[in-house]
């Protein structure tokens, strides 16, 4: 069986190397062509190949060549067409944040992660947060919270103590960066249909900013979260590797 792929691959020389090999071994098409999106590089790179080609309902396959690769399959340049014929399928729905400035800007983005507000300023930053119109915590004071996705929970948000979430479940995490007051929050589940709105408390003394997946927006003062599931993130792995035996694996280590 034949499969129709395009391959991509992050800057790094290795990433080149092995997309060069690839497309010699397997030959390719463009990505508007291809039935199958292959990604080379690491976690940061695949899911900004997730981010640029989602519009092509495409799936993902991505082999790692760069470092933790806890979104891509060992990298192998023998059998390839086996492995995409036997994987295993994803889909995830994103985050959408949507980010209004100091200046009144308004700025919309997409997380597969998280969503992350980071104070931006030597002082703690003070957040006030509420779910689905009404206010849960009246200040929060942190260096910052985020808001993540079942397949993003291992990444940023299982750093600052949040919850690993199982893939499949309709649940969000809500982590607290460490938090000075409440000291003891480590933050909330939510249902998956929840709005997520932070509001910046004294922006001026202490700035902050908001950034979706490296996606980034300076001196923000409210930011609202909520999962989006108009869209699919298809991704691949190798059977017995995908993203629910990973998220196991992660909490005996």
């Amino acid at each position: 069986m034949s499969i129709k792929l395009a391959f991509t691959a992050g800057r790094s020389t290795l990433a080149q190397a092995a997309r060069k090999s690839l497309t010699a071994r397997y030959g390719a098409v463009p990505e508007a062509e291809a039935e199958v999106i292959v990604a080379l590089g690491g976690d940061g790179f695949m899911l900004t190949t997730l981010h640029r080609t989602m519009h092509l309902n495409v799936p993902v396959y991505g082999m790692n060549r760069g470092t933790v690769g806890f979104l891509l399959n060992e990298y192998s340049e023998d059998d390839l067409i086996e492995r995409l014929e036997q994987a295993e399928e994803a889909l995830l729905n994103p985050l959408a944040m949507k980010a209004t400035r100091a200046d009144g800007k308004v700025h919309e983005a997409l997380a597969i992660n998280e969503v992350s507000l980071i104070r931006a300023g030597p002082q703690a930053a003070k957040l006030r947060i509420s779910v689905d119109g009404r206010v849960r915590m009246q200040e929060l004071v942190c260096d910052g919270a985020l808001v993540s996705t079942p397949a993003g929970s291992t990444a940023y948000n299982y750093s600052a103590h949040g919850p690993i979430l199982p893939i499949g479940t309709d649940v969000l995490a809500l982590t607290a960066i460490a938090p000075f007051r409440p000291r003891r929050w480590r933050g909330a589940l939510l249902h998956k249909n929840a709005t997520i709105r932070f509001d910046v408390l004294e922006p001026e003394k202490r700035p902050v900013m908001a950034d979706a997946d490296s996606r980034s927006v300076t001196n923000v003062l409210s930011v609202e979260v909520h999962s989006e599931p108009g869209i699919e993130h298809r991704i691949l792995f190798d059977p017995g590797h995908g993203l629910e035996e990973r998220l196991i694996q992660e909490q005996f280590v």
